[in-house]
């Protein structure tokens, strides 16, 4: 039995422990209940340490796993739940949806032993927290968001098989600026998402320039038989994103180091979220901190600093600086004037 299954198992055998408050559980309580239960369900014999279940409690407590779990202990000796009407499985479900979770389980676990896919595993472990939550009819603690919207999604099925069997495919695509759809040959080398967006990532020829096609421009999609598939032996996914924010990404471009300014209202959430891997803190103060993020500058940073309006500002570099000022004051003028709205 996987070790993330013999953790959900101990989590649920604790989880209903402490929702019993018809009895005091003591840590040796604890410990001897998990052993029983994973020795008649999993037919494991070894036992349970105190040290294990003392874990478990601090991952329950934590919010790793999203659990809070309010656990306390009274008397100095008795665990128990703070609030009483706790659990950290909660959620009825359809059989349907517990069936389709189950492959959504199975099909994550796939890509667990791709390096790519390494951050994966407590996504799964959260799943089969859900599914094992499904099936005894409780509530779950776990929200995925999600866009119903979103066009494109059906094709990365197939996008994804043309990468991993290798073949070219034939597709019509019209891009926002385009003034009628055009229908090409294209090589997909990855998939890339990006604020709830997708992309084909690939070439188009044998000059192996890259392109980004959003899912959301394809009108059609099919595998070219006819053309031998052009492989990637230039970049590798994660390096090639490495120095931007977003998808645009410019091989002529250097990255810059951009400084900016903070007010303290969204300091908290830019210092638990970075904007960049590159981000560090150069200064803080009672207004709010000044950090430093080397980057290329590009669409998608431009946006990322506008959308926190009046809480950022770029300190530099300069040029990067007046363009973002420049933004702003037409912004301002179009309020102004209601330009926007009486064109």
């Amino acid at each position: 039995m996987p070790a993330n299954r013999n953790a959900l198992v101990r989590y649920k055998t604790i989880d209903a422990c402490l929702r019993n408050r018809q009895r005091k559980w003591t840590l040796e309580d604890l410990v001897e209940k998990v052993s029983d239960t994973l020795y008649e369900y999993e037919g494991i014999d070894k036992g349970i340490s105190v040290r294990t279940i003392q874990a478990d409690i601090q991952m329950m407590r934590s919010d790793k796993l999203g659990y809070f779990a309010p656990i306390v202990v009274i008397d100095k000796k008795y665990y128990t739940y703070e609030d009483p009407k706790y659990s950290i499985t909660n959620i009825p479900i359809s059989n349907a949806d517990l069936g389709r979770m189950n492959e959504a389980v199975e099909l994550l676990k796939q890509f667990k032993g791709f390096s790519h896919f390494n951050q994966l595993n407590e996504v799964v472990q959260k799943l089969e927290d859900h599914v094992y939550a499904a099936a005894h009819k409780k509530q779950s603690v776990i929200n995925f968001e999600k866009n119903e919207n979103l066009k494109g999604l059906s094709y990365l099925d197939l996008l994804y098989h043309a990468i991993v069997q290798k073949k070219a495919i034939k597709l019509t695509y019209q891009s926002f600026k385009a003034h009628e759809a055009n229908t090409f040959t294209f090589h997909v080398w990855w998939l890339k998402e990006f604020k709830n967006r997708w992309f084909a990532v690939g070439v188009r020829g044998i000059k192996k320039f890259i392109t980004h096609l959003a899912l959301d421009r394809i009108q059609s999609l099919c595998p070219d038989e006819k053309i031998d598939y052009i492989e990637n032996d230039l970049y590798d996914s994660e390096t090639f994103y490495q120095d931007v924010i977003g998808v645009t990404v410019s091989t002529n471009l250097r990255a810059e180091e951009i400084t900016l300014f903070v007010a303290k209202a969204d300091a908290p959430y830019v210092e638990t979220k970075p904007l960049h891997h590159s981000q560090r803190i150069l200064e803080k103060n009672e207004n709010g901190i000044i950090i430093q993020i080397k980057v290329q500058l590009n669409f998608e940073l431009e946006r990322e600093i506008l959308g926190f309006g009046d809480t950022m500002q770029v300190i530099a570099p300069e040029a990067f600086k007046k363009r973002i000022h420049a933004r702003i004051h037409k912004s301002v003028q179009n309020y102004e004037a209601n330009h926007l709205i009486q064109s």
